[in-house]
């Protein structure tokens, strides 16, 4: 007598019959080979969702083993959709159309855009629609030095040129070689005007010319000649210095730059041998100031002031404020 060997009897299917029996009848999963195509009825096999796992007893070495229950599916994967089909002639011409429409799109796109960036540049830098119109110039701080008419007349070269080619530099330098001009700025007013923005040399001494001639210079605080004169303007100082004498006139135009307007239209002359001994002689018989070097100008300015409003002081003739800690009336 043959006894089963535990692997054998472990293989239901192989030596039991009824095992064997209960195997074919169940369902079970289509097996494909490699040759075998797939197709929307083939079967699958997978574990019922919720299945219990039932124990079951084997016959012939009684032991007992779970058996889990499986259910039989067929596949239902994506379906493809239908392709219409064209013939190769259509799809050809088609791309040759769309071919031929993206040329014409691109040849009319290019033209326009040249035609839009030449019109562009006639309008801005062609056309009479921006052109300098010389009726609409505004000139600004003239003063009482500068000749308007000359600022015109140096724009004046530039009318009708459109605005947005003119050099506004050039015309700058232009502009300051009119005497009396200290500084000048070029302003576009759009569509056609300009404006001309100026800072004059407005003259604060007249100065005697050398001999032989009879009249007068007259001087910015720069030492600037920014015109001359027969006889002093009114409200204009007349300076004595020595001729020549470049760093006393210095000192004498820094005091005169520094003084109050109310005080500077009360000098009538300023007399300087040196750069340290600068006097002034006020209008219609009024006092005499040493003033001395143009340092401390401010401290000077209180101390005279003070001197000139105090009672003691009245009818002096002379305020020496050349020392400011310790000054003297006569």
């Amino acid at each position: 007598m043959r006894v089963p060997s535990p692997r054998a009897a472990s293989r239901p299917g192989r030596d039991d019959p009824d095992a064997t029996a209960d195997r074919s009848e169940a369902p079970g999963p289509t097996v494909r080979g490699p040759g075998t195509r797939p197709t929307a009825a083939t079967s699958r096999v997978r574990r019922a969702p919720g299945a219990p796992t039932a124990p079951a007893t084997d016959p012939v070495t009684g032991s007992t083993r779970a058996v889990t229950t499986y259910t039989v599916g067929r596949f239902s994967g994506p379906v493809r959709p239908a392709v219409v089909s064209t013939t190769s002639r259509e799809r050809f011409a088609e791309r040759a159309r769309a071919r031929r429409n993206l040329a014409r799109r691109q040849v009319v796109g290019g033209a326009a855009g040249v035609v839009g960036v030449g019109a562009l540049g006639w309008l801005l830098l062609l056309s009479p629609v921006l052109a300098l119109d010389v009726t609409q110039l505004e000139v600004t701080g003239a003063g009482t030095v500068v000749a308007v008419d000359q600022v015109v007349a140096v724009v004046h070269e530039r009318a009708g040129t459109p605005l947005p080619r003119l050099d506004t530099v050039g015309l700058r330098d232009r502009v300051l070689e009119v005497p009396g001009v200290r500084e000048a700025r070029v302003v576009r007013q759009w569509p056609r005007g300009l404006a001309v923005q100026l800072v004059s040399r407005e003259p604060v001494a007249a100065v005697p010319e050398e001999a032989p001639a009879t009249g007068l210079v007259l001087l910015d605080e720069q030492g600037v000649q920014v015109g001359r004169a027969d006889a002093a303007p009114a409200g204009l100082p007349v300076v004595d210095v020595p001729v020549g004498d470049e760093r006393t006139l210095s000192a004498v135009l820094h005091v005169l730059e520094q003084l109050p307007p109310d005080l500077l239209g009360q000098v009538a002359s300023v007399a300087a041998a040196s750069q340290d001994t600068v006097t002034m002689q006020l209008r219609d018989g009024g006092p005499r100031i040493d003033w001395g070097s143009a340092e401390q100008t401010p401290l000077k300015l209180a101390v005279l002031a003070a001197l000139r409003a105090a009672p003691e002081a009245a009818g002096a003739s002379v305020f020496d404020v050349s020392a400011p800690q310790m000054p003297i009336t006569k």
